[in-house]
């Protein structure tokens, strides 16, 4: 009489019975030469053993999952980015991992795709970095697919607002930003412009509420503060720079960009109709890339650790996940230059 076929123990079965993820379990029964502590080894050898374990064809495609770490970002162009970029590269290295990179033009459907494609490349981890990551998205596919690829052994870190259940690495962009408008109104400046990016960008909008409450909290009345939604550019800084002057900048004594290239967009603007910056209108950014210190008058910025969140993402990629998901946020300092200036009070 034939004997009922054994039921099937799959390495997740393993990483179950040993209290570990999945990817120690296949470095432990992989062979990989990434060091495992000898707890965890211990565990899983005896869960294995306990369980009948033997690698299948899955787990055998499991162990040949590649020491690549691909980074999705909305986009690759700006200099923020690149800043990030070579700052995992720097940590990918000493990992024995290198970097790989892809643009999703921040659109759900590209970010679902790409780690769909992904997921048979077999990646060591991806990295998500987007304004705002939603586990909604897509009717929540998106956070199934990144579920699924952890499942299979890989890693997710996101660098980003979000509320998906994996480490993330977030900026404080409200709370820096705060510190902007706080300088601008306290050195005396009262018609103020927000170049404030498009509606719906996270980012923009954190910026652009922290620098407005800043400027109120220094004493600018919120009917003198103005936001002028603009693309998120050089061009976009220019354009909605020259759009101003054309309808006449009246009392206009500070231009607050969302970013360092908006406000370096809008400087160039002001350049070219002759008014002086800061003489005429003090110019601020954000972000501190290498154009604010290679401009004339270097920027006034918030200094984002924009190497440290690149090379922390790298270190979460590249650590055993906890219980619970890892959440970090840095905040920006202020940076003060040559684009602004102080203006005396009324009465001073």
């Amino acid at each position: 009489m034939p004997h009922a076929a054994r039921p099937t123990v799959t390495l997740h079965d393993v990483a179950a019975a040993a209290g570990v993820s999945v990817s120690t379990a296949s470095r432990v029964l992989g062979g990989s030469t990434r060091t495992v502590a000898a707890e965890y080894e211990q565990r899983v050898l005896a869960a294995a053993a306990a369980l009948r374990y033997t690698p299948d064809a899955s787990a055998r495609a499991m162990r040949r999952m590649s020491d690549s770490i691909t980074l999705l970002a909305d986009d690759l162009t700006t200099p923020s980015i690149a800043i990030v970029v070579a700052a995992m590269e720097r940590q990918a290295r000493t990992a024995g991992a290198f970097v790989t990179v892809s643009s999703t033009r921040a659109v759900p459907r590209r970010q679902l795709e790409a780690v769909r494609r992904l997921r048979a490349l077999r990646p060591r981890a991806l990295v998500l970095t987007s304004s705002r990551i939603n586990a909604g998205a897509l009717q929540g596919r998106l956070l199934n697919e990144l579920v699924a690829y952890e499942r299979e052994g890989g890693r997710v870190v996101l660098v980003g607002d979000t509320d998906m259940p994996f480490d993330s690495i977030s900026f404080d962009n409200f709370g820096s930003a705060r510190f902007v408008g706080a300088h601008v109104g306290e050195s005396g400046h009262r018609r103020v412009v927000i170049l404030s990016g498009p509606p719906g960008h996270a980012t923009a909008t954190a910026r652009a509420s922290g620098f407005a409450e800043g400027l109120r909290a220094a004493g600018v009345d919120s009917r003198h503060i103005r936001l002028v939604n603009c693309e998120v550019s050089r061009q976009g800084g220019f354009d909605a720079a020259r759009q101003l002057i054309d309808e006449g900048l009246g009392d206009t004594d500070a231009v607050l960009g969302v970013n360092d290239i908006v406000a370096i967009g809008a400087m160039s603007a002001l350049r070219d109709a002759g008014v002086a910056v800061p003489g005429g209108v003090s110019v601020t950014g954000f972000d501190d890339v290498q154009l604010a210190v290679d401009v004339t008058p270097r920027l006034t910025t918030i200094a984002l650790p924009l190497a440290h969140a690149g090379a922390e993402a790298i270190r979460l990629a590249t650590s055993e996940r906890g219980m619970e998901p890892a959440r970090l946020t840095v905040r920006g300092h202020l940076v003060v230059r040559d684009s602004t200036k102080a203006r005396p009070l009324a009465g001073s």
